[in-house]
């Protein structure tokens, strides 16, 4: 059920100064009024300060909490929200109170899922209230909150009217054959799709800035053993997370930890050393060092300060987007070609930081903060698959074509951004049609 009143959590478990409990659904108000002490439905959208009770009726604690009427509300549904006192005991009594006075407990995302339900968002902007909690670095929130303020939506429903308004003028000539000449001539139907085919290619070439963005890009430290790949890592981590000694092959398994560079969001991997292992262990750890590398955004290869590449050093250079990194220069080697970092000093740190910031996001940076990104598989997905109808139309737009055929392709561009941000009905057809051509005459 979609209206029944659920309740919730909706602040970490746990000690703190304060916890919220949500309520939501049809009868939320006089769930709401059982537990509350002095309930009043109105003003709507004002802090209260009342006892709250607990499933025995007696007060458990002291809070305020605010009522939001249908329609206006993060649901679109009646919703209250109490803020009482944190930790387990007290919020744990209050939605065991909440639930005994006939709510239930909210199912994972079911809020926003009711958001959706009623309008109060779409697809999208669900997806980036997700995101928003999700964010690790300050350039995750910020795309995020974009899109949760609709700048993809806006995007994709541009492109949606473009897709709507041609399929009107095909609408026409399907439906009023005998005309000798539709709205518009042909060519310029092609011309007009054609740049629209255009819009979608650049806003698809996005996707692999956007699902890096929000996923963080992986960055794998691969080189020989004992080359400095995992004192490498904890000083891009700011944090002792993986061993370091001397002993070469300290590093059997891939350590990964999530980071920010930049400001940006990496997952960072320390791999095993790779060499000809004798053993059966290293060369396992070796097999996962080779996976990590073929999945790898970047690859910061280590060699050591002075040292000959390899030819395994070179096969990486040449098949995989890779910053060499030439490690241990506080011991006096003369480097050699790549970016020279020491441990020891500091050395080179800040500089590597930037190089990769600009190897790895380069292309996200270049859209700015106000051009929205589509940051999912199913976004890149679902775009790619109107772009692909788009073109099978585009043939069928000739003189000779077959305009119900053109039609079929573009309504079905349609379809796939629907799935992205929600379903359409022939009415906008119809209502394009008839608002913008005499069909009657």
């Amino acid at each position: 059920m979609l209206n029944d009143p659920i309740v919730a959590l909706a602040s970490a478990p746990g000690r703190a100064a304060l916890a919220v409990i949500r309520l939501s659904g049809e009868g939320a108000f006089q769930v709401a009024a059982t537990v509350i002490r002095g309930f009043a439905a109105a003003p709507t959208r004002f802090a209260r300060l009342a006892e709250f009770l607990g499933p025995d009726g007696l007060a458990v604690d002291q809070g305020l909490y605010l009522t939001f009427a249908a329609p206006r509300s993060y649901t679109g549904q009646d919703l209250v929200e109490l803020t009482c006192h944190g930790g387990l005991l007290v919020p744990g009594q209050l939605v065991a109170a909440l639930q005994a006075a006939g709510a239930r407990q909210a199912l994972p995302g079911e809020f926003t899922r009711r958001a959706v339900f009623n309008g109060k968002l779409d697809l999208l902007q669900a997806e980036a209230v997700g995101d928003l909690v999700d964010a690790t670095a300050s350039v995750q929130a910020r795309s995020a909150l974009r899109q949760l303020e609709g700048g993809l939506s806006r995007r994709l429903g541009s492109l949606r009217d473009r897709f709507l308004d041609l399929l009107a003028m095909l609408g026409y000539e399907v439906d009023f054959p005998e005309e000798d000449d539709g709205p518009i001539a042909r060519d310029q139907l092609l011309v007009w799709l054609g740049r629209t085919i255009t819009e979608v290619e650049h806003l698809l070439a996005t996707a692999p800035a956007g699902e890096r963005l929000r996923e963080g890009a992986l960055v794998v430290l691969a080189g020989r053993p004992n080359a400095g790949k995992s004192s490498l890592f904890n000083a891009l981590l700011g944090t002792d997370r993986a061993l370091v000694t001397e002993i070469p092959g300290t590093t059997r398994d891939t350590v990964e930890a999530h980071s920010e560079i930049g400001g940006w969001p990496v997952r960072l991997a320390d791999t095993a050393g790779i060499w000809d292992a004798p053993t059966r262990l290293d060369q396992l750890g070796i097999a996962v060092s080779r996976r990590y590398l073929t999945a790898a955004d970047l690859v910061l290869l280590c060699v050591e300060s002075g040292e000959e590449l390899l030819d395994e050093d070179r096969a990486i250079l040449r098949d995989r987007p890779t910053l060499l990194i030439r490690t241990k220069v506080d011991l006096g080697s003369e480097p050699g070609t790549g970016v020279p970092v020491s441990i020891v000093t500091g050395q080179g740190i800040p500089e590597l930081r930037q190089a990769m910031v600009e190897r790895l996001f380069a292309e996200g940076n270049s859209y700015g903060d106000m051009e929205p990104l589509l940051t999912r598989e199913r976004h890149r997905v679902g775009l790619a698959r109107a772009l692909e109808q788009l073109r099978a139309a585009a043939p069928h737009l000739a003189p000779e074509g077959d305009p119900v055929l053109a039609a079929h392709h573009v309504l079905a561009a349609v379809r796939a951004v629907d799935e992205l941000v929600g379903a359409v009905g022939v009415e906008d057809v119809l209502d394009r049609i008839f608002s913008r051509f005499c069909v009657g005459k």
